[in-house]
């Protein structure tokens, strides 16, 4: 069975649970999934109920797909992600979304947390990622090319998208919410990184780092889809500071950080939904 094959019996089985294709698609990250609390009339569809979906097992990552409408915008929301570093392969990591891709969407949001490198962030301020460098050791098109989906070298000059972006900074000044811009480096984890790559990243240009966003990315662009992501700053990244990095204390930020997220997103679809 090809992935593409496996991607469009995933994408019949939603197609009985929802008529019409999400014209945006929202990835929540660690600690995010409040968010959904402010989708009009959704509807729910448990990873478990989707052929060849995978599973989140990460701590803060619900496992759920849920679609529903935002000032007339039908979005689709993951509530909740699979990393590479939970032992699936990078086809499995970016089936979501080839699935949202295979459908129609034309633009995904991506959101994550991440330590920051750049002490200019705070802990728990949102930052727009206008770059990413992937330190993953894998990509997500390695293996055959699905000429449907996209170009066997796609171009990644513009990864984020710039008008998006400038979307973005329009719909955080109108609430009053500083937003930063930062380059993402993305290592496979799950280990946290150390004080000598810290440095290393820090040399190289990046001032944020995390362990997702860049497979899903690659994917998306490969699709030709749009992305803007948007990255939490919930610690500061190994070496930078004196504290020792937990996972606890990047839910417990994020979650703190979420109330900013249920502000943004509305008045970004708004920018984006009145092109201005």
């Amino acid at each position: 069975m090809t992935p593409r094959d496996k991607v469009l019996e995933a994408l019949g089985v939603l197609k009985r649970f929802v008529p019409s294709a999400p014209e945006v698609v929202m990835i929540l990250g660690s600690g995010v999934g409040d968010f959904v609390n402010i989708l009009q009339d959704p509807i729910s569809i448990p990873y478990e109920d989707i052929p060849w979906w995978p599973r989140s097992t990460a701590p803060g990552h619900q496992g759920v797909l849920r679609i529903g409408s935002i000032d007339g915008l039908t979005i689709g929301v993951l509530q909740g992600r699979v990393h590479y570093y939970e032992g699936y392969s990078m086809e499995e990591v970016v089936f979501p979304v080839r699935v949202m891709g295979e459908w129609g969407a034309s633009t995904l949001v991506v959101t994550n947390a991440s330590g920051g490198i750049d002490t200019s962030y705070s802990p728990g301020q949102w930052v727009l990622i206008e770059d990413h460098i992937n330190f993953m050791g894998a990509n997500p098109l390695i293996g055959p090319n699905e000429d449907c989906w996209g170009v066997r070298f796609p171009d990644m000059t513009e990864a984020y998208d710039r008008g998006l972006m400038d979307m973005m900074e329009r719909a955080a000044s109108q609430v009053g919410i500083e937003i930063g811009r930062g380059v993402y480096a993305a290592m496979s984890g799950p280990s946290f990184e150390t004080p000598a790559e810290v440095r290393m990243l820090q040399r190289l240009g990046a001032t944020l780092v995390g362990m997702s966003t860049v497979p899903e990315v690659i994917a998306a662009r490969h699709m030709g889809v749009r992305v803007l992501g948007l990255s939490c700053v919930a610690n500061y990244a190994a070496g930078i500071s004196k504290t020792k990095l937990t996972h606890e204390e990047v839910l417990s930020e994020v979650s703190r950080a979420t109330g900013d997220l249920c502000k943004l997103l509305p008045a970004f679809l708004e920018v984006m939904r009145r092109g201005i």
